[in-house]
């Protein structure tokens, strides 16, 4: 199942969100908003016009904002047993 990481290469908790997904055994494909003009625009439409990272996209159409890596494991399974 698709999983979207909307980022920057500075943010600490979007380091930290990726390592410990990685951990976990889940791939994420990650998307810098500083050198993509679309994505960075799609993270302020699901964040009331704030760039907040790290975003991520889920398969449904979902979206979390700065969420913790349970919360995130939590969404998938759900989604993978919807």
């Amino acid at each position: 199942m698709p999983l979207t990481m909307y980022t920057t290469t500075w943010c600490g908790f979007c380091r930290n969100l990726k390592r410990q997904l990685g951990k976990a055994g889940v791939d994420v494909n990650e998307v810098d908003i500083e050198l993509d003009h679309e994505a960075a625009k799609f993270v302020e439409s699901v964040n009331g016009g704030n760039q907040t990272v790290p975003t991520l996209l889920f398969a449904d159409g979902s979206t979390m904002c700065n969420p913790s890596a349970a919360q995130v494991q939590k969404k998938l399974a759900e989604l993978t047993s919807a």
